[in-house]
């Protein structure tokens, strides 16, 4: 809970959560004060905002800013916010930019090039960053990772006595299913020395992603090391939206054990700027925005994962809606991870 008392911030989501973390240092960079439930949150105040959130949803009243073409966005989940009790909003994104609306300008640059190149930053993390750090967590870090029982720990204030212990149970078997849904495909017969329901699965159809997933998480933190050797932030001496996703994705692997340790020892200097902006030392940042060529390596590594990864997306979603197996209206993301392979020929993308 940091920042100036004049507009303050509610949360409702889990630290468990990259968006989450990425909402909390957007608030921390914009100097607006915030507070996070349920976890600060009496069981009286976690109730009723949760009422509230099942009524806004039944009445469709969770907004986003900018507002989507309907159907074409997976329906709001945590984490949500509001200001000072006003109407409920989601997407961590959609954050930055209400804040910028709310004069918090430097969260999203005005120069149209620095604009676009923030905004193609924090869609790869968003999306690209999110498959590495999941992966990192439920398959990298199995052993060590406390994930489960700290969500149910943030959880207790809100759920009926005892099923605290049953979300510390069935969270951990529920993430690990879904890694397949998040682009991590084990080997056939993949025995990582956990129990069945915590092993990660392998799909029929699919290669194995583990390989490409653990080098991709070392190619973005060679590329973050060799940026902040250079400049405090992506985008020159001043904190932005880029910032905010890179940090709540890469940060999200600061409580799983094994990931940690490998962070500090390939990547020390990202390790300690996550630490930093953790404790909202980014609150300070001030100066100019500018592409500068330290960030060649970063831009490298997106070309290389996520823009293909979204080109081949596009080949799939249409390829589903000529056949008639998805509705032109769905979300565009359920194309690619449920549809059969694609082969559009780029990059290391190029066997799916």
């Amino acid at each position: 809970m940091r920042g100036a008392p004049a507009q303050q911030l509610t949360f409702f989501g889990v630290e468990a959560s990259p968006y989450q973390l990425k909402m909390q240092a957007l608030a921390d960079g914009a100097g607006v004060a915030w507070r996070r439930l349920p976890a600060q949150g009496s069981r009286w105040q976690n109730t009723a905002l949760y009422a509230q959130l099942g009524l806004a949803r039944t009445r469709g009243k969770i907004t986003r800013v900018p507002a989507l073409v309907s159907g074409m966005d997976e329906y709001p989940s945590v984490p949500f916010y509001r200001f000072d009790g006003e109407d409920i909003r989601y997407d961590s994104s959609g954050l930055g930019r209400d804040l910028a609306l709310r004069g918090a300008g430097h969260l999203v640059p005005e120069d149209p090039v620095l604009a676009f190149v923030c905004r193609l930053l924090d869609e790869a993390f968003d999306e690209f960053g999110l498959y590495m750090v999941h992966h990192h967590r439920w398959v990298n870090s199995a052993h060590t990772n406390k994930m489960g029982d700290k969500t149910a720990a943030e959880m207790s204030r809100l759920l009926p006595p005892g099923f605290a212990r049953r979300l510390a149970r069935e969270l951990p078997q529920r993430q690990v299913r879904r890694c397949p849904y998040l682009f991590s495909v084990a080997p056939s017969d993949y025995d990582c020395g956990m129990p069945l329901a915590l092993t990660p699965p392998s799909r029929e159809g699919f290669p194995s992603t583990h390989t490409l997933l653990d080098q991709s998480w070392r190619d973005y933190l060679a590329a973050m090391e060799s940026l902040l050797a250079v400049q405090p932030y992506l985008l020159g001496d001043q904190f932005s939206l880029a910032d905010a996703s890179a940090y709540g994705q890469l940060a999200m692997n600061l409580g799983d054990g094994r990931a940690e340790e490998l962070m500090r020892e390939i990547a020390p200097r990202t390790h300690v700027w996550l630490q930093k902006i953790s404790m909202g030392e980014h609150g300070h940042s001030g100066g100019e925005s500018a592409l500068s060529e330290a960030l060649g390596p970063l831009l490298d590594v997106v070309g290389a994962t996520f823009i293909p990864l979204m080109a081949q997306n596009a080949v799939a979603y249409d390829r589903e809606v000529a056949g008639g197996r998805l509705n032109s209206m769905r979300a565009p993301l359920t194309a690619v991870r449920h549809s059969t392979t694609v082969n559009c020929g780029v990059s290391r993308f190029a066997p799916w």
